[in-house]
């Protein structure tokens, strides 16, 4: 069957538009049923956990199963399914059970996603990842508009128009071209390939690093924002100019990739993470934090897509499901527990503007080490390479 690469942008729109629905939204939701900013990070913190041990099992059910797409929609429904049972009650034990529940469903979606869109552009021998990805930037934009504007009156909606949308999106990929799983064949390879790639590690420490900062962003600029002053219908307007702000890394990302190093790229969304925390701890008005939102195009797309596409690059077919998910792990996982949980209670404990202060510091030293370790490991190629000659 011939790839036909338009159902997998509609595909991004959509998935992506079910993103701006729940993460944006779903702090609001539990400050509107009356929780504290420590059991909404607890909360929040509680699904990246639950990420921890789902995405491992999922990346290696996606590469063992037949089909990727089988275990796609898999995760499509239960997300969908159990994204409605939310609002059956606001007892604290029981959105803990509930989120537990959905998280191990959602977190490896985005991963098992870019598996299938990357082998499917493969298997054509032409497209670009970063256009396709460009629908899932616009569907966030549309989105964080649209349910911005119903937040203002019926946040309790949000489940609801969640779950349609991942119906869409189990549409969608009814139309994708069917993609294996390599490790269902008589080859199998172990996932410690992807611990002994040295490089790829490397990789993966400064993305971690980076993340950990926008965990705390994630689960706690909403709230940051209505502190200051601004609205939800402001709140939505802010994240359509972070999401918009991808586009141009999206357009440019393969002539990028052609004249930029791995390294100096990571670090560039490193250094604009820095700065764009730096300038949330020190505005006030709210309204004036909408023009630094920009930075975000430098830093969350900047880190998914140059991942997404190293780990396609590096990692042997049998494991590409594994080593998406494994990113995932870190990023959606670990880094998000560390910036909710501990965000959650720094936040009590400091105040949100100075946690982002913390984090420009956090950002910075970062930036510092890695750029080390960045400069040791060319210095160790160039040495290997004299000797050799």
């Amino acid at each position: 069957m011939p790839v036909n690469l338009n159902y997998f942008v509609w595909f991004y729109v959509f998935v992506y538009m079910s993103n701006a629905v729940y993460a944006t939204f779903i702090p609001l939701y539990f400050q509107h049923v009356g929780f504290a900013p420590s059991q909404i990070g607890t909360l929040l913190g509680l699904g990246p956990l639950i990420a921890i041990l789902a995405q491992p099992v999922w990346g290696t059910v996606g590469d063992s199963a037949k089909t990727k797409n089988s275990i796609l929609m898999l995760l499509l429904a239960g997300s969908g399914i159990s994204a409605l049972l939310y609002p059956l009650s606001s007892q604290f034990a029981y959105l803990m059970v509930i989120i537990s529940v959905f998280t191990f469903f959602q977190a490896s979606i985005f991963a098992i996603s870019d598996a299938i869109t990357l082998e499917a552009i493969d298997r054509r021998g032409k497209g670009n990842y970063s256009l396709i990805r460009l629908g899932g930037t616009l569907g966030f934009a549309v989105m964080s508009i649209g349910f911005g504007l119903i937040a203002q009156k019926r946040i309790d909606l949000l489940f609801w128009v969640y779950a349609f949308i991942l119906l869409v999106s189990l549409l969608l990929v009814l139309r994708f071209p069917t993609i294996e799983g390599h490790q269902s064949k008589s080859r199998k390879v172990q996932l410690s390939v992807l611990f002994r790639n040295r490089k790829l590690m490397i990789y993966f420490a400064a993305n971690f690093v980076f993340q950990i900062t926008l965990g705390y962003y994630y689960a706690f600029f909403p709230l940051y924002f209505k502190e200051m002053g601004g609205d939800s219908t402001w709140l939505g307007w802010s994240m359509v100019i972070s999401s918009l702000s991808e586009i141009p890394f999206l357009l440019l990302s393969q002539k990028i990739f052609k004249r930029i190093k791995i390294p100096h790229i990571l670090l560039g969304a490193g250094a604009a993470a820095a700065l764009r925390w730096y300038l949330f701890s020190a505005i006030h008005n709210p309204y004036w934090i909408l023009p630094v939102q920009a930075l975000h195009g430098l830093i969350f797309i900047v880190l998914s897509v140059t991942m997404a596409t190293i780990i396609n690059k590096e990692v042997p077919s049998e494991l590409k499901a594994s080593g998406q998910t494994f990113n995932g792990l870190l990023s959606l996982g670990v880094a998000r527990i560390i910036g909710s949980i501990a965000g959650g209670a720094a936040s009590e404990a400091f105040g949100m503007r100075n946690v982002f202060y913390y984090n420009f510091i956090a950002a910075l030293v970062c930036i510092v080490i890695f750029s080390a370790v960045f400069w040791q490991t060319r210095g160790q190629k160039v040495l290997a390479h004299n000797q050799s000659g």
